[in-house]
Formats: structure tokens, sequence, C-alpha cells
């Protein structure tokens, strides 16, 4: 009976796992999992802009309702700009346009008289950094635009700068 009761803690007793098996079902998930969230955290990082269009989609509701109450959009009409790009090839190319910055208030209006030849540079500086393979097709001009109002507003301060519109845009290559 002494036999028996030593055998079952024998029994008892937990395999140690080999180094193969130890890699194979602890170590691999664990780095499929880390990758796996590395690849998962860079391509779902990018909707986070979508997510602050969505805040700024909220800014455009307030701003919306705001000329409800009875403020009238203000325009600027800035002069056609002629722009030579970077070249890509024998010829050179260039981008003619005229653009239309939105003011959010008719306060505004004296304010960006004042730094209009600072915002002018500003566009021009940026317009002659471009190829033309920068300007093509919607997500092209949606860039432009972006990029463009990153430096308008910071060139028109203190006049705040709402919205470019494109009047006229003619890329020759």
């Amino acid at each position: 009976m002494a036999e028996a009761e030593s055998a079952p803690p024998e029994a008892a007793k937990p395999k140690k796992m080999s180094g193969k098996k130890l890699v194979l079902f602890i170590v691999l998930p664990l780095l499929l999992l880390a990758g796996g969230g590395a690849a998962a955290f860079l391509l779902l990082g990018e909707e986070e802009p979508a997510k602050e269009g969505a805040a700024g989609e909220e800014g455009a509701a307030e701003e919306e309702h705001a000329e409800e109450e009875g403020h009238v959009p203000v325009f600027v009409e800035l002069p056609e700009m002629t722009a030579n790009l970077v070249p890509t090839g024998k010829k050179q190319p260039f981008l003619k346009t005229t653009l239309v910055l939105e003011l959010a208030t008719a306060e505004d209006q004296p304010l960006f008289e004042g730094v209009q030849p600072r915002v002018e540079n500003e566009i021009q500086t940026y317009l002659r950094s471009l190829r033309p393979e920068d300007l093509q097709g919607a997500a092209g001009l949606k860039r432009l635009r972006d990029e463009l109002m990153l430096r308008v507003k910071g060139a028109a301060k203190p006049a705040k700068v709402k919205d470019i519109l494109f009047k006229q845009m003619l890329v020759q290559q």
C-alpha cells in the first residue's frame, strides 16, 4: 500500500516543456500578437484625422448656426497667381490660379487687407514647391487646400480665415 501511495505523486509531477514547445506555444503567439497590434496601430492610427474631421464638422455646424443668426460670410478674392512648378522633365510646368478666401466676420476684412501681401507670399512660396503630380485629381486638390489653409491661417493673423475656395486653376505642363 505504501508503494501505491508513492506512485501517484510521481505521476502528478508536471513534465518540463522542451525549448521547442516553449517557443512554439508561448513565444511565437506573443510575437504574432505584438506584430498584429503594431500593424493595427499603424493602419488604424490614420483614422484619427477623420475623428478630428468629425470635430471639425461640429465646428462647421456651430459656424452655420452663427451664420443663421445674421452673420453674412465675407469673401476676399486674391489676384490671379502664376507660379512655376518643380520641373519633372524638359518643360517648365506652371500653375495659374485664382483663390477666394472666406473670412470669419466683416471685422476681419480690414485686418486681412493689412496682412494680404504676407498671405500672398506664403501661397506663392508653397505653390513653387509643388510638382504637377501633386495637383492631380480630387485628392491632390484637397491636399493643396489643406496645406494652403495651414499657411494662410498663420499668415493672416489676427484676421480669421474660415475657408479657401478655388475660383480658377490651370496646370500647364
